[in-house]
């Protein structure tokens, strides 16, 4: 077990609540690490906007989202929640994205009951595999992963109703999951149900999309209703996005960044988030005067008899 995963199993394990923004790449997990969160959701949907543009609605790939996985990973060392939307097919295409995304790096990897193509969870036009199919890719999930958790999403109520997804979740929860994620409900009633039905037997996740079907509520009032962790994965990006309009149109208008500076990082600042000077102290070790220096030395010394 990665030493992250034992983390993610301990977080899960002990006392509180996880609360996990979204990232969608090294720098957006850099800075939720270096805020001193527990753990990172690596948002589908977030990644679908920043590299593509686009919504989200069924259009990344798995190759594309193991490449940013690795790329996380290789920057962080918090444990990483990670949308593996439908697993990108059938109950094979299941298997091969866990273990490409648990070689990438995940700690936990959701799996989701829509059909092809899938859409952002809080999006209408959702369709559904029968609850029979989904279990079976639960199943080859959970036989392929080494240890990464597994955890089940349904996207029921958009599409049969709330007490036909409760009956999903059951199923899921039967199947030997790890984690239980009961997508978009509409009311504190909703939420409260969930909690009643499964929080003693599986941890909870709760997703918490602004403007999104389901109300708004703070990490603690979550944790009040039992569940485990929360995630606001597309929050990260709904911040940006007003705060890049802004500057761009500052820019535009004044032509310089002046009257933005104050909100800004200089060179020096940016340098400093990303690790710059360690790291050049680091490949200083390496360079060739070094490692000449460090030769001539080795090599004055005397070891006995020759």
């Amino acid at each position: 077990m990665t030493d992250t995963t034992e983390r993610m199993r301990a977080l899960l394990q002990g006392e509180g609540i996880v609360l996990a923004p979204g990232c969608w790449d090294a720098l957006t997990g850099l800075l939720v690490e270096q805020a001193g969160f527990d753990a990172a959701y690596v948002s589908g949907a977030s990644i679908a906007y920043s590299r593509l543009g686009r919504p989200d609605i069924g259009l990344m790939g798995l190759r594309e989202i193991a490449d940013t996985l690795t790329a996380i990973r290789e920057r962080i060392s918090i444990p990483m929640i990670v949308d593996g939307d439908n697993g990108h097919g059938n109950a094979l295409s299941v298997q091969r994205t866990v273990r490409e995304y648990e070689r990438a790096g995940a700690d936990v990897i959701q799996i989701e009951d829509q059909s092809l193509p899938k859409r952002c969870g809080h999006l209408k036009g959702k369709g559904l595999v029968s609850a029979d199919e989904m279990v079976g890719k639960l199943q080859a999930a959970l036989d392929a992963r080494r240890d990464t958790l597994i955890m089940a999403r349904t996207d029921a109520i958009a599409v049969e109703g709330f007490e036909a997804a409760l009956d999903r979740a059951e199923r899921y929860v039967e199947a030997g999951v790890d984690m239980l994620f009961v997508e978009a409900p509409e009311s504190d009633e909703q939420i409260a149900e969930i909690s009643r039905r499964f929080a003693a037997r599986v941890p909870l996740l709760a997703n918490m999309v602004e403007g999104g079907a389901t109300p708004i509520r703070s990490t603690e009032q979550m944790a009040e209703h039992g569940f485990k962790v929360v995630i606001f994965p597309g929050g990260t990006a709904r911040a940006m996005v007003p705060a890049l309009q802004a500057y761009f149109a500052s820019l535009k208008q004044h032509g310089t960044t002046a009257p933005w500076r104050d909100r800004m990082l200089d060179l020096k600042g940016l340098n400093d988030v990303l690790g710059t000077p360690a790291m050049l102290e680091e490949g200083a070790k390496y360079d060739a005067a070094t490692v000449a220096k460090t030769s001539t030395r080795k090599g004055t010394g005397t070891d006995g008899d020759d």
